[in-house]
């Protein structure tokens, strides 16, 4: 599959882009790489730990980071997760009726503020799902990298979509 975005005509002179898959167009063993990258931030950083209410202040203490074994306040590994994740809607989940879960999360290296990330996801199965026969199951594993190359974070998702003709349109 090389295109995920299409453009529908919805009128005349009007056109309304559309992303995602359907259930048929997922094939086990392809790989998606998910683009735009992106630079975390500092305030990126403080803001998803603040409202997340974590208290650890290796994530927004420079001082105390400074003397901890990463020498540098950390990017809050659940903001990871969620940018990864946001990254690879548009390719496994833009048309998806919902996340059926998240296995095996791996954190594999610290991302640091003015970090790169990047992500990519292997299609692992797909089956019919048993009680939607308009639907199916997919399970993808997702992996994000630096700029550097170096893995930070990999896991399974479980998404259930619809099959052709049976989306809902936006």
């Amino acid at each position: 599959m090389e295109v995920v975005g299409t453009a529908q005509q919805i009128g005349p002179n009007r056109y309304r882009e559309s992303y995602g898959r359907h259930y048929e167009e997922f094939v086990v063993g392809d790989v998606y790489e998910h683009r735009p990258g992106r630079t975390i931030t500092e305030a990126d950083n403080v803001w998803f730990t603040l409202l997340t209410m974590n208290t650890h202040p290796l994530h927004f203490d420079k001082e105390y980071a400074a003397r901890s074994e990463f020498g540098a306040p950390l990017v809050n590994s659940c903001l990871t997760l969620s940018i990864v994740v946001g990254m690879s809607v548009s390719d496994v989940s833009q048309k998806a009726i919902g996340n059926l879960g998240w296995n095996d999360i791996r954190l594999s290296a610290p991302v640091y503020v003015g970090d790169t990330i990047y992500a990519e996801s292997k299609v692992l199965s797909k089956r019919e799902s048993q009680k939607r026969p308009t639907q199916g199951v997919v399970t993808v594993n997702t992996i994000g990298r630096k700029a550097d190359g170096t893995i930070f974070i990999s896991f399974e998702r479980t998404v259930l979509v619809p099959k052709l003709g049976h989306a809902v349109d936006t």
